[in-house]
């Protein structure tokens, strides 16, 4: 039997798309013969897929799994080609279903998950087996992973998948870990406190303001203290523990959290397809797509 080296599956694999397991199989069935193995990965459905992968994937859904106890929880975001089947149950099945392995394995990264098995069947797989069933191209981008075995997980799906929230939190209730979650999918903190807030970016705001407030006339000598106040505010938009609890707007997020006996260790907050290319197509070649 011909030796099946890494060189090889990588090969196989460039050329045909399937996963690389899928790959390995296929040259052990077929004794190192290249074309025989993409032949065999053809008839499985396998290789499909590659005639997908130069497409772009920028819609989806970002969904979520919690551990029954609420001490391990899971976002993932996952890509597909249309809305049209982010909706579909198929899809956010799959979704669920990375989101459930997230939390059984506890991978490192990204990679580890790809190559982590459920099933007998690797996550990497299954991506690819879906994009040859489906018919467009699915691509696992990013997860989040929260364990905290002295407090509590909780999760919030926002329009069915559009946003996702993922909230690591001590002491509290479920429901205040909700309202939590909500606030973070409303107003988009970057950062739990301010000591997360990195200098660079403090520093900028203050050139960007002091320069705002030398157009507008302010007296050199008053423009540093109006600066402070502007930095304040900037704070409580953009830290969570600063921001107004939309529930209550009289309340801050702290004091919410303080009349709890509360306090957010971390959080995450996906919104689906942020900062990925858009497909555009002009009116003329959509019209021509129709026709054909």
């Amino acid at each position: 039997m011909a030796a099946i080296t890494a060189a090889l599956v990588k090969d196989l694999r460039e050329r045909t798309g399937a996963g690389m397991m899928d790959c390995k199989k296929a040259l052990v069935a077929c004794d190192g013969d290249m074309d025989a193995a993409i032949d065999f990965l053809r008839e499985k459905g396998l290789a499909a897929a590659a005639k997908k992968s130069g497409r772009i994937a920028a819609e989806g859904a970002v969904l979520s799994y919690v551990s029954e106890d609420g001490k391990c929880g899971a976002i993932v975001e996952v890509n597909c080609e249309t809305d049209f089947v982010a909706k579909t149950d198929d899809f956010k099945a799959l979704v669920v279903s990375i989101a459930k392995q997230v939390v059984d394995v506890k991978p490192a990264d990204l990679a580890a998950l790809l190559a982590s098995e459920k099933d007998g069947v690797t996550v990497e797989a299954m991506v690819t087996a879906a994009t040859a069933k489906i018919g467009e191209k699915i691509s696992l981008r990013r997860f989040a992973l929260y364990n905290n075995p002295e407090g509590q997980v909780i999760s919030y799906i926002h329009m069915g998948g559009k946003i996702g929230v993922l909230v690591n939190m001590a002491g509290g209730t479920v429901e205040l870990g909700k309202d939590v979650a909500m606030q973070i999918a409303a107003a988009f903190p970057k950062y739990l406190n301010r000591d997360q807030v990195p200098a660079e970016e403090i520093e900028h705001e203050k050139a960007v303001q002091s320069e705002k407030f030398r157009q507008e006339g302010k007296p050199e000598k008053m423009i540093e203290k109006i600066v402070m106040g502007s930095i304040n505010k900037y704070f409580k938009e953009v830290c969570l523990v600063d921001q107004a609890f939309v529930k209550d707007d009289k309340m801050s997020v702290a004091q919410l959290l303080k009349n709890n006996n509360a306090e957010v260790v971390e959080f995450a907050r996906f919104q689906m397809g942020e900062g990925l290319e858009k497909k555009s197509e002009d009116f003329a070649a959509e019209v021509m797509a129709q026709m054909q």
